[in-house]
């Protein structure tokens, strides 16, 4: 008996600063590849890289049965969903009002929460259980806390570490481009490794004293603490408040979604 072919999924997630495609093969991530959000594109542009990374990295085009996309910038949605529309020939399922999640928001205006937030809240709670509070260290840094039955309780937005640092760079005549990282040590000796101690270990004390703050009020002795973003690795490094760092946390909350309203 010939088994049934799992279903392939191309999983979108447009940030402030890239667009993640996720590609899974059930629920495997098979791969995953990025494009700049901030360079513009036309949909032809879209499909064509898209597509053509796809195919050059493994996937066909032809194989993949759906795509689900949750952004948070909606200048690029009219181009990079006629693109796929044209050259992946799926019509995207789209994060937002109406889509079955499997979290109930209980914010004063569910509609102002973030389809990024939604998507990592989903893949927290569904990959760990709650009460979680999961970090994303973004173009913002956002920390939101999920209840044990799956509420939305409440969120968190601070400056992520890169605008911090733009700010600094932009708006400080003195102060150059750096590479963000941990120095060797806090006690930094130069302009650059005092820069770096000042973004990263600062941004470590924020997250720590967030997290035991949100404790403390939400009267929860124990929750998980689930970190993901392109510096979450930095700062889940650095401190044991954070239990866990989930790089595609946000590919599979998307999974998880699509798998509830397919």
């Amino acid at each position: 008996m010939r088994l049934k072919k799992e279903s392939t999924l191309l999983t979108v997630d447009v940030g402030n600063t890239n667009i993640t495609f996720g590609v899974f093969e059930g629920t495997e991530l098979k791969n995953s590849l990025r494009m700049m959000t901030g360079t513009p594109r036309t949909s032809d542009e879209y499909g064509l890289e898209l597509s053509g990374i796809l195919e050059r990295t493994g996937t066909k085009i032809s194989a993949i049965d759906g795509v689900i996309i949750s952004s948070v910038v909606p200048g690029v949605m009219h181009a990079l969903i006629g693109g796929i529309e044209r050259y992946i020939k799926k019509d995207p399922m789209i994060v937002g009002p109406g889509l079955k999640t499997g979290i109930k928001i209980t914010s004063e205006n569910p509609r102002e929460i973030g389809a990024d937030r939604i998507v990592d809240a989903v893949g927290a709670y569904e990959k760990y259980g709650g009460p979680v509070l999961v970090m994303d260290f973004g173009t913002a840094t956002t920390y939101d806390l999920v209840g044990a039955k799956g509420e939305f309780l409440a969120g968190i937005t601070a400056p992520g570490i890169r605008i911090s640092a733009k700010a600094l760079w932009e708006d400080a005549a003195k102060l150059p481009e750096i590479e963000i990282k941990k120095p060797d040590s806090i006690l930094a000796q130069n302009t650059v490794t005092s820069m770096q101690a000042g973004l990263v270990y600062g941004q470590i004390g924020q997250t720590e004293y967030i997290i035991k703050k949100v404790k403390e009020e939400a009267g929860l002795e124990t929750m998980h603490t689930v970190a993901t973003g392109g510096l979450g690795s930095i700062i889940a490094g650095e401190t044991d408040s954070i239990e866990v760092y989930d790089r595609m946390l946000t590919l599979d909350g998307l999974r998880f979604i699509y798998e509830k309203n397919r």
